[in-house]
């Protein structure tokens, strides 16, 4: 058993960058003096939640729970957004880095799967060295980078040393779409670019057995949340990503989408189908596709999806 009495009385040394480039924005913020950046995040370390949770895809939650941690802002700002109060910084509550160690093994002590880092990159420094502080002190479980997909290929490469499993999103086809619902145009491309560099980063999935049932070790997941009123963009993305990738990466086709957009918010009245989630029809539609492309491998999900159980409570559980 791994002695985790001991808490980190200071803080593990962190480089931050003196002009931001870590995420695709090259905001240029100052974070090393403090300066916020387009993410939100500055120079402390600031997360909302840390616990075991159980609706990810089946090798990475299992039966025990993936060991998640949940982080606070975010580079992309989806006008969507389930954590929308962690993605905004409304919630967070600041640790040392020794302390981000500290909760890595206490997951690990309470039978996770894997360390689930949620939205990291801005982080990612924090990150690199709390896990070689917890990996001194006992911690095995794989990492997984927990990503939208708005990454650079700096990015994806600095996490070369401890990102065992990326459980990225592909989110939109259409430039249109990525600009207007998450503000970001390059969205196709950007993502893309940094999926090339995951697939050359990591290879073909592995697999382990933990109380019977299979754990990816290593891989990628790629997630595609279908939004209501565009299965042509999601049928888009599957058509690209099996073409591209084939079986080096697991397609993951969600239909979880939950409405929290106000009617008053511009992307509502520009797109009133973000006030609905997506019916079954559409769903089916894209399974279908799927299935017709020849996509043999992929997890979907059953029944009603889009409920609250899939948006945890940032509470500070574990913090």
């Amino acid at each position: 058993m791994t002695d985790i009495s001991q808490k980190s009385a200071s803080d593990l040394r962190v480089s931050l960058p003196h002009a931001c480039d870590w995420c695709p924005r090259a905001c240029g913020a100052d974070r090393s003096g403090g300066r916020r950046g387009f993410c939100g995040a500055d120079d402390t370390l600031r997360i909302a939640r840390a616990a075991l949770h159980f609706w990810e895809e089946p090798p990475i939650s299992g039966e025990r729970g993936s060991g998640t941690i949940f982080f606070t802002h975010c580079p992309l700002r989806c006008v969507y957004c389930q954590n929308a109060t962690i993605a905004d910084g409304t919630v967070g509550r600041e640790i040392t880095v020794g302390r981000l160690a500290d909760i890595c093994l206490e997951l690990q002590e309470a039978g996770a799967l894997n360390i689930n880092m949620v939205t990291p990159t801005h982080y990612a420094e924090h990150i690199r060295v709390a896990l070689a502080d917890a990996r001194a002190r006992g911690l095995e479980l794989p990492v997984v980078y927990n990503t939208s997909g708005y990454e650079t290929v700096a990015a994806v490469r600095r996490a070369a040393g401890f990102a065992d499993i990326w459980l990225t999103d592909f989110k939109y086809a259409s430039a249109e779409l990525a600009a207007a619902f998450s503000h970001a145009p390059d969205y196709p491309q950007v993502a893309l670019a940094a999926l090339d560099a995951m697939v050359a980063q990591t290879g073909e999935a592995t697999f382990d057995e933990v109380d019977g049932e299979p754990r990816m070790r290593s891989g990628i997941i790629v997630r595609h949340l279908l939004l209501p009123g565009h299965v042509e963009d999601s049928m888009a993305v599957v058509r690209l990503l099996h073409g591209r990738y084939g079986s080096a990466i697991r397609l993951s086709l969600m239909n979880q989408y939950t409405p929290i957009i106000s009617p008053e918010a511009p992307a509502a009245k520009a797109h009133p189908e973000l006030l609905a989630r997506a019916t079954d029809e559409e769903y089916e539609c894209l399974l279908d596709f799927a299935d017709d492309l020849g996509v043999v491998d992929y997890y979907w999900q059953d029944g009603p999806a889009a409920e609250d159980s899939f948006i945890p409570a940032f509470d500070y559980t574990g913090v």
